[in-house]
């Protein structure tokens, strides 16, 4: 049985950098992160109960091994992929591993949850991780015995001599192998792949049993003595600020303490909190209650006139127009003018929020000189600096505690709550958690772009594509942090979208001005949501149009294996902040890939039944999707869905596999009734009744399918969810001849 066990040894600064060596010059344990920061091994913190032998691990004399989680746990499994990687170098029995939450620590390099990367960033810094800990706890046994360190060798939570058959636990050596010298990372031999025990093996959940019976932690549970509950009504249209408030009616509610006027209305929105009013009170319903009884009246926005409808339609129109060029190959204008054959269409995706299961929570404490933070965060350390910068501290003043959290999606990488929390702790001097309503999430949140998109393509005589442009408009999440920013960032169209894997000769991609008027930011897959559903459903159509099979047209589009490099000009292409030489865009991959999907499809089906596929790397992983539904009389069912996945070296396939089901289920939330509507600025939906997600009987029958691969990790939380909508409307298409462009789904078929 594993023990529980979430304490954390704090090591101050002097004595880290005095046992690390650092202070007298000596090198520790290095580990390049993507921060650019070395995680520096510290050695024993003088516990008598647990001895330290790297940032990550420690081990007690009851044989517990404690392994840090430095990242947030939101269903994805994070708190047993990466603990499960250092169980596994350091030949711990995972029956004996505690899990430790870390908090907001710069030594850890980057705790930003979010981009797919927690397994593709510290794959090898966890490996490492192990390996030191393991090659200490061989030293020790060495040193014990008097014996040469080779012939020691830690096996399944002992270390073993070899020649004599003695054999000592880690719990007894412990205390030793803390005191042993920290390996240079050059020194360590990691394992054979053979040799793995749990590395590509399915590991149970850690958190799966406290969580089942209640006992896991989430923002919404902390609770701390002499607490106050906050609700917020906060400003409904961006930049909007608070005019006049009555409050009478709202201080009569019993159980209420304070209301305090929020700031905000600042821009670019950054994530500071948005005005607003907060009523505190003793309890969340007195909250709720008192807040409903404000009267508030809001100043004007420039963001006032906003209409979702209308804005979408405003860049179809942009859209069809010339474009700023990003990058251009051959003469595709030429091309298209003397093509045997041209097709044109353009594809909108509206605005769409995240909806995770637990909304927003964070609790704070402020006295003079420090803040102590609990929420449901994906990024602690930003959590931290922004708490830090809005209270005037410094950021290691700032303690942020990780909760787990009820799904994220990117929502929960904006730490504007935990401001909020920390902002108002310090008006009331006594602890505060604010709690955001599901209304409040829906309505305030930062949302995935609105966007249009336009391609023309050419094809000749023989019916290939010779010539092919596109161009897009959505408003950017840099104008979440940039006043005036219009056009999409080199980030964003490194998000499937100029990095175009079609071998065309002729080929354009540009961009159209798209100003923002809500806070735009990250959704799970960004902007590969529009620029999947946009390339793969053009790809599809013009395949029809050619007389093709979808599969085989793609193949065509794909052509030659190679390793394809977007960059061109001043287009530098991201791909997920990994070297090209590191992480190829391998056109063979990809068509494997196409390949074993359109293996799943049945292309013959008619009369009212069809099957649709996509294909799409994202976050360095190449994901294709198989769909079959059924539409009669204007009623559309899914029925059946497969996701054939490479993303490299998997540690936990079961892990994978719930990511592949998971995205599978949030793409068909999105494809078929996903939208956001605004009206005057301000959201219109409130609910899962006017911003519904997919009900169990609306889920197909889902298959997921990983292919074997020896390449590093890659993405695997968000490249599931791009291909699901253009699968889900080719698909429609094949079944009765209705070409969708529009999404939802909804707004042309009635679900079954």
């Amino acid at each position: 049985m594993r023990k529980q066990n979430s304490r954390i040894s704090v090591v101050s600064r002097r004595k880290f950098l005095q046992l690390a060596g650092i202070g007298s010059g000596g090198l520790i344990l290095g580990s390049g992160l993507t921060a650019g920061e070395p995680v520096w091994a510290d050695a024993a913190t003088g516990s008598d109960s647990e001895h330290t032998l790297n940032l990550f691990v420690s081990v007690a004399p009851d044989n517990t091994v404690s392994i840090v989680c430095h990242r947030s746990e939101m269903g994805q499994g994070i708190r047993t992929g990466l603990p499960q990687i250092v169980a596994d170098e350091m030949e711990a029995d995972w029956e004996k591993v505690n899990v430790i939450q870390g908090l907001a620590d710069k030594r850890y390099g980057s705790q930003n949850t979010d981009g797919s990367r927690s397994i593709r960033n510290f794959y090898q810094t966890m490996r490492t991780m192990g390996a030191s800990a393991r090659h200490m706890l061989e030293a020790a046994a060495a040193q014990l015995w008097s014996v040469p360190v080779a012939s020691c060798q830690a096996l399944q939570h002992r270390v073993h001599h070899k020649d004599s058959g003695r054999s000592i636990s880690f719990g007894e050596l412990a205390e030793l192998a803390a005191s042993q010298p920290v390996p240079e990372a050059s020194a360590l031999k990691l394992k054979s792949s053979d040799d793995f025990n749990y590395i590509g093996k399915p590991v149970a959940t850690y958190d799966t049993p406290d969580m089942v019976v209640g006992k896991g932690q989430y923002g919404q549970d902390v609770q701390l003595e002499n607490m106050l509950i906050a609700s917020i009504e906060r400003a409904p249209v961006l930049g909007s600020t608070v005019a006049s408030v009555k409050q009478d009616k709202a201080r009569a509610v019993k159980g209420v303490v304070a209301i305090e006027t929020m700031d905000g209305g600042q821009l670019p929105p950054l994530f500071h909190p948005l005005a607003g009013v907060a009523v505190l009170a003793t309890n969340t319903w007195a909250a709720l209650k008192g807040r409903k009884a404000l009267e508030i009246t809001w100043s004007d926005s420039a963001h006032g006139n906003h209409n979702s409808a209308e804005y979408i339609e405003t860049l179809k129109q942009r859209v069809a127009e010339p474009g700023k060029t990003v990058t251009a190959y051959g003469d595709t204008d030429t091309e298209l003018a003397k093509s045997e054959r041209r097709h044109s269409a353009v594809y909108s995706v509206p605005y769409l929020t995240h909806a995770a299961m637990e909304p927003p929570s964070a609790t704070a404490v402020v006295s003079e000189n420090s803040c102590e933070i609990w929420a449901c965060t994906q990024t602690p350390q930003s959590a931290q600096q922004n708490v830090a910068k809005a209270l005037g501290l410094k950021p290691e003043q700032v303690k942020v505690n990780v909760t787990l959290l009820g799904g994220g999606f990117g929502r929960k990488s904006k730490p504007d709550f935990a401001v909020e929390a920390a902002v108002l702790a310090r008006k009331m001097q006594r602890p505060v958690k604010v709690v955001w309503s599901r209304e409040d999430d829906i309505r305030h949140s930062y949302y995935h772009a609105a966007s249009a998109a336009y391609f023309e393509a050419g094809l000749n005589s023989d019916g290939l594509v010779t010539a092919w442009r596109q161009r897009t408009a959505f408003p950017s999440i840099s104008g979440t942090f940039s006043a005036g920013a219009n056009r999409p960032s080199g980030g964003e169209l490194s998000m499937g979208f100029a990095d175009l894997p079609f071998d065309i000769p002729n080929r354009t991609c540009e961009t159209a001005v798209a100003e923002y008027h809500t806070r735009i930011g990250w959704m799970r897959s960004v902007a590969n949501i529009q620029n999947a559903f946009g390339i793969c459903s053009f790809a599809d159509e013009l395949a029809h149009m050619n007389g093709q099979a979808p599969d085989a047209f793609l193949q065509e589009l794909i052509g030659q294996d190679r390793a394809i490099n977007p960059n061109q000009g001043g287009f530098m292409y991201g791909n997920y902040g990994e070297k090209l030489e590191d992480y190829p865009f391998d056109s063979a991959r990809l068509k494997r890939v196409l390949k074993e999907t359109a293996a799943k499809a049945d292309f013959s089906k008619g009369d009212g039944e069809g099957w649709g596929i996509a294909v799409h790397r994202s976050f360095l992983s190449s994901v294709g999707i198989a769909t079959r539904v059924q539409v009669q009389d204007d009623k559309l069912k899914v029925v059946e869905m497969h996701c054939v996945a490479d993303v490299g070296l998997t540690v936990n396939p079961d892990r994978v596999n719930a990511q592949m089901e998971g995205a599978m289920i949030f793409g068909l939330s999105l494809a078929l009734m996903g939208e956001v509507t605004m009206q005057n600025g301000a959201v219109e939906n409130s609910n899962f009744h006017d911003y519904p997600l997919l009900r169990i009987q609306q889920c197909p029958e889902l298959h997921v399918h990983l292919l074997s691969s020896d390449e590093p990790p890659a993405g695997v939380g968000e490249p599931g969810v791009p291909p699901v909508a253009p699968s889900i409307t080719n698909a429609i298409f094949a079944a009765c001849g209705q070409r969708i462009r529009d999404l939802p789904v909804t707004k042309h078929l009635t679900l079954a």
